[in-house]
């Protein structure tokens, strides 16, 4: 029932969507990295926030990439992407600043965490070689107010956006989401948005899936099919075929010595140390790789 993603269609209200939960992979990314529980939450939000975006394109579209820079912050970067149901996601923390207490609870607010700065999603086309970058200034409290605020600017499509994340007692974290578009014609060919038929289909989705709860999106026990019947029993929902989520960093001995083999051999000298070897850090995994080339 995790490390799933479960794409839906409204036809009778133009709408579609997607819903994901994410555990083994979640915590995979997180063991790699020893964040404090404010930074570890709003890494796993931003994978949730990556994986139901990067699953709203072909497998074949190339890689969406999710990134939030900010000053003054605890954090100075924060980035996620997907490619071909792979995920990976990291956070660079400032670590000369330390965070506040906070009340049970509570999340830290995106100010707190990256101060003042913007988020960007991107988009890199495989076939056609192609890059589209929508950007937005992070001025909202929350991950989820701000991805938002990225729809209401960027975006011609009204949409949802629900980001949660769970650590239980045992130390493990458990995250979901969930994103509604509501379409400009429906598959029968139903009115436009501007009609007024239209933005009541919309209300109409918003308003049930608005009541969907933090608990509900990272529930184990609760399967997407029977969360989507719960929240949207009065339509006809149809799913599509559910995509597996892994954890995907690619770095790799080899991945390292063919990027390092395309720099001229003058920019290969000033890497190495004094032992003749370059040492690359992968922010992903944690890992340093060690190459004598």
């Amino acid at each position: 029932m995790a490390d799933r993603i479960l794409g839906f269609t409204i036809p009778g209200r133009a709408a579609r969507g997607r819903v994901v939960r994410l555990d083994s992979t979640l915590n995979e990314i997180l063991a790699a990295h020893a964040y404090p529980e404010p930074v570890a939450r709003i890494v796993a939000e931003t994978l949730v926030l990556t994986a139901l975006l990067g699953a709203l394109f072909r497998e074949d579209e190339g890689q969406l990439t999710v990134q939030a820079k900010g000053e003054g912050g605890q954090l100075k970067l924060l980035v996620a992407d997907w490619r071909l149901g792979e995920l990976r996601g990291y956070a660079s923390q400032d670590l000369d600043r330390r965070f506040a207490p906070l009340d049970e609870g509570r999340s830290a607010s995106l100010e707190a965490l990256l101060g003042k700065g913007y988020l960007a999603i991107t988009l890199d086309q495989t076939a056609s070689s192609e890059r589209y970058q929508g950007i937005v200034e992070l001025g909202r409290d929350t991950l989820e107010a701000a991805a938002q605020g990225y729809f209401e600017n960027s975006e011609q499509l009204p949409t949802l956006v629900r980001l949660a994340a769970h650590r239980g007692a045992d130390g493990r974290w458990s995250a979901g989401g969930m994103i509604v578009q509501h379409l400009p014609r429906a598959e029968d060919g139903a009115a436009r948005l501007h009609v007024e038929s239209g933005q009541e289909h919309w209300a109409h989705v918003e308003a049930l899936a608005s009541t969907v709860t933090p608990d509900e999106l990272t529930d184990a026990g609760l399967s997407l099919d029977a969360l989507l019947w719960r929240l949207f029993n009065e339509d006809e929902v149809r799913v599509l075929p559910e995509i597996a989520i892994s954890r995907g960093c690619r770095c790799s001995v080899e991945h390292i010595r063919n990027v390092l083999g395309q720099f001229p051999e003058e920019e290969r000298a000033e890497m190495r140390n004094a032992d003749g070897v370059i040492a690359v850090d992968c922010e992903f995994c944690s890992k340093q790789f060690l190459l004598e080339i």
